[in-house]
């Protein structure tokens, strides 16, 4: 099977906007198709309304991650448990949830696709320890030490730590379907066998949702409040 060829993509913007270009052609019918409704079941480790009852304690908030932003969209929910913590509050009582959207879909899936589908590139998302187009999803399994704070040091900031920590974490399906039916026509494969790669590629725990924005509804009618994450 043909993999991506980076050459063969324009850059992030004109990719980015052909999408939109291309959804506001189709329709959003287009994107409820039951082959796609039969991705969703499949991949989705349980039902969505049922994964937003896991959204609970005093202290709620929803990082709302667009766009690869640095080291923002992790960095801020540990800085959310550990200032709660600093002022009285149990980290029991304290919910962050990120919702990965829209561009920033690709921190839900294993290395195995960043490498294949060369994410880093098409999704304008850097690897902080080099700068260049990531072949690997850094915020997976990092190794000690790999991020750290000035006047704090070490931060525990990757996604397996911080799902430790009880931060939950939702990917957009729209944004998977969307992507992937793109890549699948600049590389002249089957949109469902690339969407099938990158689903088996999902991180443990982490919720396909039907949409993002449907996920930042559903967490702040849970009480969560809201913080744009980039």
């Amino acid at each position: 099977m043909n993999t991506l060829n980076p050459s063969s993509v324009p850059n992030r913007r004109q990719f980015i906007g052909s999408l939109t270009a291309g959804a506001a052609a189709l329709g959003l019918s287009s994107f409820m198709l039951p082959a796609d409704l039969d991705f969703f079941r499949q991949y989705s480790p349980e039902d969505p309304e049922a994964w937003t009852n896991r959204i609970k304690g005093k202290h709620k908030i929803v990082f709302d991650a667009t766009h690869p932003n640095g080291i923002y969209p992790f960095a801020w929910p540990r800085v959310f448990l550990l200032t709660n913590q600093a002022t009285g509050a149990a980290e029991n009582d304290c919910c962050a949830v990120v919702v990965l959207r829209h561009a920033a879909i690709p921190y839900a899936f294993d290395n195995s696709v960043w490498e294949k589908y060369k994410f880093g590139e098409v999704f304008d998302a850097p690897d902080p320890k080099t700068s260049k187009a990531a072949l690997r999803n850094p915020f997976w399994k990092p190794a000690k030490g790999d991020f750290s704070a000035p006047g704090i040091g070490p931060v525990a900031i990757g996604i397996n730590e911080l799902q430790e920590s009880g931060v939950l974490f939702a990917v957009c399906n729209m944004a998977i379907t969307v992507f992937a039916n793109s890549i699948a026509e600049k590389t002249k494969q089957p949109a469902e066998e690339i969407k099938k790669d990158w689903m088996s590629a999902l991180l443990p725990d982490i919720q396909p949702v039907p949409s993002g924005v449907w996920a930042l509804g559903r967490a702040q009618e849970k009480g969560c409040s809201y913080i744009f994450a980039g």
